[in-house]
């Protein structure tokens, strides 16, 4: 396994949410790993926040941007690929709040010819706001915690924070990209480059990590599954615009429909974008 982890951060205009993702990494039981935080075009008060926990965290922190031109995840991450350093690559949406055992489960996970996707528990929209609000720190909530705020409907379930050693049984679903999220998902940057990183031609909301997984598992790149070992807690917000969804998913069919394995605009062509 790979020394440096880098954990690559994608955020939009959510300080808040940031700042709390940024303070539970800190608090990571696992060192070895360096953080790039993916700017799809906030504003100042984003650079202000990794600046300030910057300053104070154990590991590196770096902030990889570019201009607002709408929602351009795949761009961004593909920027902060190249930015990055290590060997192998988690990707965490900025409003998802990581234990402290994160980053360590996923170097456990990690291995040839894979690539692992994770899972989430859904705060509602009051314990949210209290988060944020109070500075509370779920990330440091002990299972009789979890219990109660389920059984008072503050969290959609909490058995994804139980630890389990599935073994050969994460490999079940080597074959299958259906059911996988982006939130919370990690690959060799071999493999990342193998397949050209994520298509930049996704712009706006969706399925750009459908594609990738697609590629991925057509490179001959497995699917691991993390859950039991990798939970992250999901701070609310409101759905996202989806007014280019439908175009997505003809993009979607398009390459599902074929054999390409390649991004049709992918980190090579981000590379030669520069700055």
């Amino acid at each position: 396994m790979t020394d440096l982890i880098s954990v690559i951060v994608s955020t939009y205009n959510r300080e808040d949410a940031l700042d709390a993702v940024l303070r539970a990494l800190s608090l990571q039981t696992d060192r070895r790993f360096e953080v790039v935080v993916a700017d799809d075009g906030s504003g100042p008060a984003t650079a202000g926040v990794v600046e300030a926990r910057a300053k104070r965290a154990p590991v590196p922190i770096s902030h990889v941007w570019h201009a607002d031109r709408g929602f351009r995840l795949a761009g961004i991450r593909n920027r902060a690929i190249l930015a990055s350093r290590g060997d192998y690559v988690i990707f965490l949406d900025g409003d998802c709040i990581a234990r402290p055992g994160f980053v360590a489960a996923h170097r456990r996970l990690a291995e040839p010819a894979c690539f692992v996707t994770g899972t989430r528990v859904l705060l509602s929209q009051a314990l949210t706001a209290a988060v944020l609000a109070d500075g509370l720190e779920p990330e440091r909530w002990t299972w009789p915690h979890w219990a109660a705020r389920r059984a008072r409907g503050e969290v959609n379930r909490i058995t994804p924070l139980v630890t389990l050693p599935l073994g050969g049984l994460r490999r079940r679903l080597r074959s299958r990209w259906l059911g996988a999220r982006g939130a919370n998902m990690a690959f060799w940057r071999h493999d990342l480059e193998r397949v050209d990183g994520f298509d930049t031609s996704f712009q706006g909301w969706g399925r750009e990590d459908s594609d990738l997984f697609i590629r991925m598992i057509r490179s001959g790149t497995g699917r691991k599954d993390g859950r039991w070992a990798t939970a992250v807690l999901h701070l609310w917000h409101r759905e996202a615009d989806r007014s280019a969804l439908t175009h997505n998913d003809l993009m979607l069919d398009e390459l599902i429909s074929g054999d390409r394995i390649t991004a049709r605009a992918g980190l090579s062509a981000t590379a030669a974008e520069g700055g």
